[in-house]
Order: C-alpha cells, then structure tokens, then sequence
C-alpha cells in the first residue's frame, strides 16, 4: 500500500465579498479592527479591482503542485490540504482535517518565494499550533524556494517576452524594476534574512534575462508608523526618469506569485500613474500563477527534500 503525506498548501487568503472585508482587514492587524477611514480605503482599493482573483489562483496553484508532486514520483501518494492565514478555511483547521483523515507525514509549503519571520514564518507558526495536539504527525517544512532554477528561470522568460513587445531600438531605453513586499525595517535586527534573499534572487533573475538596465526596489509597505524596507517602485521610477529619461518602465513584481490586489493596485495602478505623469510607457509581465514551470520550482524542491525520485 502505498504511503499517503499530506501537501499542506499554505497562502495569505482574500475577502469573498466585501462584507467579509473588516474581518479579513482585523484579522491582519492581529485582532485590533481598523478604523473607518481604514476600512474604507481598503475596502476602495477592492472595488477598484473587483475584488481579487487570490483565492481562485492559488486554488489553481495548489492542484497543479498536487498534479505535479504525484506524477513525477510513485514511491508516495500526495494528498492535497490548503489553508489560508486570514479568511477560511484555515490552516489549522486543515491540519486537524488532515490527522482525522489518518495523515501522520506532511509537507507544508508557503506559496511565498522568499522567507521572512513577518510573513511565511507565520504560516507555519499557525500549522504548528494545532500540530502540537498531534505527537504522532511530522512536517517537513518548505521555508523558501526562490533558489530553485525554475523560479528565475521563469521570471527571466516572461521578463524577455515583456522586452519582445517593444521595438528593438527602444531597448536601450527601457528599465526593469524588480520589486517584493516591502516589510518593516526592524524585522532586519533579528536577523531576518528576506532582504537578502530578494536581492540575490533578483540578481539572479536579472542575469538570466541578460538585463542592461535594471534595479531592485520595494512595494506594497503597510499603514504603520514603522520605517519599512526602501525604497518604493514609485520614488525608484522617478528617480530614474530623472537620472537616465527612460521611457519604457517594465514592472516585475517577482516577490509575489499571483494576480491580486497588490499588483493590480500597487503596480497596475499607481505605477502607472506615475508613468502617465512623466509620460513613459508601463509594462508587467504577466503573474506566474499556476504555470507549470513556475510551480515546478516548489516541485523540485519537495522531491529532494523528501529524497524521492
């Protein structure tokens, strides 16, 4: 009989309906609701968007790593669980799911590329929580996959695509911005090491692309009154408008790994307000989603954690 370990998918989640906003905004701030001029600023960005296609993808990202990790292997049968760490179903709801299925062995993977303590940390901080009723399951955690071939090697080709839409002679002219969540600057005093690795995968990225111009920058940051991670895709765009009079800015938000609000609203939005002001040209490759080659970097790395195949 072949031996069953449970994929226990894990992602950040995203509010339904907009009456599931406050909840999903609360449950973010560590329990403490926002404010009404808060919530309604969230609440404005969604409907700019309509909402956000986070759920649906990441569902399509977990059956193809499930299709994936069972096809490129025999010696064990993957079963799939995922959990979300601010809207239902839950991770630790998954986790029990998993012991009352007689799940005793488990994968658990964070669909973020790059680890932090701020964020993916959490993740498998919320697994461990309920596993800890569990002496009898054992995890083999996935902390950070950015280092596997497939993962550049993805954000390389779709950055060349993006490049193959504009006219040659323009190259020289357009920039790339790699940008990642930006987090809060004193995370970096215990020695949290996701600073370092968006740089040296975005070095990497850019090497494979064969980049002339080119630079790592931040997005996203939160409404706290922390200093946090700089400096900003906004100010880096007009920074380098002024520097150099690029007019082809190519926007590769390679920290994230779907289409969803903060793509859509931080990039394809204030990005490209910023480029209509100085009258520059936007681009972004599209988001991995759940293509194969991208969701086969987390493959790999599950094969040789576990030693199979």
């Amino acid at each position: 009989m072949t031996k069953k370990v449970g994929l226990l998918v894990m992602a950040f989640g995203t509010p339904s309906s907009y009456e599931g906003i406050e909840d999903y905004y609360t449950r973010i701030r560590h329990g403490h609701k926002p404010s009404t001029e808060q919530l309604q600023e969230l609440t404005n960005r969604f409907k700019m968007i309509g909402l956000s296609p986070l759920i649906e993808l990441t569902i399509a990202q977990a059956d193809e790593l499930y299709k994936q990790v069972n096809e490129v292997q025999s010696e064990v049968e993957f079963e799939l669980y995922l959990g979300f760490q601010h809207v239902a179903p839950f991770i630790g709801d998954k986790v029990r799911e998993m012991h009352e299925n007689g799940i005793h062995e488990v994968v658990a993977v964070a669909m973020a590329p790059h680890y932090s303590a701020f964020s993916v940390k959490g993740y498998h901080d919320a697994a461990y929580e309920v596993a800890k009723e569990y002496p009898d399951m054992h995890f083999t955690d996935i902390m950070e996959w950015w280092k596997e071939e497939k993962f550049s090697d993805f954000w390389a080709n779709n950055i060349k695509e993006e490049f193959a839409k504009i006219p040659e002679e323009e190259h020289d002219k357009t920039v790339v911005i790699l940008s990642a969540h930006s987090l809060p600057e004193k995370l970096m005093a215990i020695e949290d090491t996701y600073q370092h690795q968006v740089a040296d995968s975005a070095a990497e990225i850019i090497r494979k692309a064969n980049l002339k111009h080119a630079v790592q920058a931040w997005q996203s940051e939160g409404a706290t009154a922390d200093t946090w991670l700089g400096p900003d895709v906004q100010d880096v765009t007009r920074d380098l408008y002024q520097a150099h009079g690029y007019t082809h800015f190519v926007y590769c938000p390679f920290g994230f790994v779907t289409e969803h609000l903060e793509v859509f609203f931080d990039n394809d939005y204030e990005c490209k307000i910023v480029c209509d002001e100085l009258g520059v040209n936007y681009h972004r490759p599209g988001m991995p989603n759940a293509n194969p080659t991208f969701v086969g970097s987390i493959t790999d790395l599950i094969m040789k954690k576990l030693e199979l195949n």
